[in-house]
């Protein structure tokens, strides 16, 4: 009798066994704490963004110069997270895990009590660490929940990043309703980190995974840091920068420069900390790919939404009006609410039907949404229709992905794997905020500001073409597969398969 079936017996006669991981950790505890740590990494990302010119205005400071709270974040993630997921293969996960929760607490607690920028940016740093959890939690996932399960664990974890950015925008619109103070939402943030902290310490196993071990390649994360760091900067401020100008030209050339760069280091490399030849496989390459759009299709959704119901309709002629507090609650929330209820349906799903097949309905529901708002949106009830139609397909993009890298990579390279699939998701999310961003300041009532129906137009198309490319990327680049609970099931080295 194996470990986990031992300690799975019934203390009390009758009694039903509780289900345990090999390490004797209560499972259910386990994907419930990991849960909360990928909310509030979501929720911490989004907290943000409804508020940046409430903070300008109390800050005393240009908007431009608050954008920074949000780039910072998003710069900071994408240094972390490879880092983190190695940090996690050494040292052990929950080690790490605890580690990024109390960096992320102490940032909240400075965003809570400072009214500097460059203390605020500082925090948002500490906060974008919180990224780095997503990697850790599929490989503790991994290492501790029995194969069949595997994939609907994954997948109920997953699909909490698209309800936590809903949360994080809900919550910013009720704790500023009426021009609140820009530090309340942050409460919101401290106590749903305390929580996953909490629930971490006690529910996550002490040991170290399976394949703990070897070293962290500095050099090649520094690299790998600069890289990053330079694309994503051309990315964000591109449209401040201006997209021609040199400093977007040149950061975007150097970051791709850098990060060819990286790819021939880490092939030279003994221990490196991302094996490109990991990532040149097709069955990792795709998802990948399909995280980037997916990460578009969802910070599409947020900004397009929650920015066009905002118009004022008597100046506008379109829009409705909404305070934030409206249009987080009344156009985002139904799909939240909707995400996390659907949770465990969306790990059935991909454990019965397998991950690509709900790719390809999240793809089609990407699909139906944008063109839905592209078609129809005169009236309040189609654009929360057919925004929660988009958002759900978000939802089911985050299911499936996890559980679709699984299937390509050994249980060593699950925590990689999935840190460069976070990256990729913050790439996503990055352009599509720039090309909202310069789409509806691109185009805009000279007399009132306001931004043209033009603009949120080309936003919606995008948002369709970009859930066409999943579907199209999906059929073409993942043939057909068994079902991911039967094709887990006693298989140890999944990346020997060919790709």
């Amino acid at each position: 009798m194996s470990l986990a079936e031992e300690t799975a017996q019934p203390a009390v006669v009758g009694r039903a066994p509780r289900t345990v991981s090999p390490s004797g950790k209560s499972t259910g505890w386990i994907i419930a704490a990991l849960a909360i740590a990928v909310v509030n990494l979501s929720l911490l990302q989004t907290l943000i963004v409804p508020v940046l010119s409430t903070i300008a205005g109390q800050l005393d400071e240009s908007v431009s110069s608050v954008g920074w709270a949000l780039t910072a974040n998003l710069l900071a993630a994408a240094v972390f997270t490879p880092i983190a997921s190695r940090l996690g293969d050494v040292h052990g996960r929950r080690q790490v895990i605890v580690g990024i929760m109390l960096l992320v607490i102490t940032g909240s607690l400075i965003s809570l009590f400072t009214s500097s920028l460059p203390l605020l940016i500082l925090a948002r740093v500490m906060q974008g660490a919180s990224y780095g959890i997503f990697p850790l939690a599929m490989g503790v996932l991994r290492d501790e929940i029995a194969p069949k399960k595997l994939t609907m664990a994954m997948s109920i974890v997953a699909a909490m990043l698209a309800a936590g950015g809903v949360v994080g925008l809900v919550s910013t619109g009720v704790l500023t309703s009426g021009g609140g103070d820009y530090h309340h939402p942050f409460w919101i943030g401290l106590g749903v980190s305390l929580v996953a902290l909490v629930l971490c310490w006690f529910a996550l196993p002490r040991h170290k995974g399976p394949d703990a071990g070897g070293r962290v390649d500095w050099v090649g994360a520094a690299v790998l840091g600069v890289g990053l760091v330079l694309l994503l900067l051309a990315i964000s401020q591109g449209h401040v920068w201006g997209w021609g100008s040199v400093w977007t030209i040149g950061a975007l050339v150097g970051g791709v420069l850098v990060l060819l760069g990286w790819i021939q280091l880490q092939r030279r490399t003994a221990q490196p900390l991302i094996n490109p030849t990991m990532l040149a496989r097709r069955a990792v390459m795709v998802p990948n790919i399909a995280g980037l759009l997916v990460g578009f299709g969802m910070f599409s959704t947020f900004l397009a939404v929650s920015s066009f119901v905002e118009i004022p309709r008597e100046i506008a002629g379109f829009g409705f009006s909404a305070s934030v507090l409206t249009a987080s609650a009344l156009y985002l929330l139904p799909a939240g609410v909707l995400g996390v209820v659907l949770a465990p349906v969306m790990g059935r799903l991909v454990n019965s039907k397998g991950p690509r097949v709900v790719l390809l309905a999240g793809g089609a529901l990407g699909f139906l949404g944008f063109a839905g708002l592209l078609l129809m949106h005169d009236s309040p009830w189609q654009v929360v229709l057919f925004g929660s139609i988009a958002q759900l397909a978000v939802t089911f993009g985050f299911a499936a992905l996890p559980a679709l890298l699984v299937q390509a990579v050994s249980p060593a390279e699950t925590g990689a794997a999935n840190s460069v699939n976070s990256i990729m998701r913050s790439v996503g999310s990055a352009v599509a905020s720039a090309l909202t961003v310069t789409l509806l300041t691109g185009n805009t009532n000279e007399k009132t500001g306001i931004p043209l129906v033009d603009g949120f137009i080309w936003v919606m198309v995008l948002g369709a073409v970009a859930y066409v490319a999943v579907i199209v990327l999906t059929l073409i680049g993942l043939p057909g597969r068994p079902r991911a609970a039967r094709s887990l099931v006693g298989r140890t080295n999944l990346a020997a398969e060919p790709a």
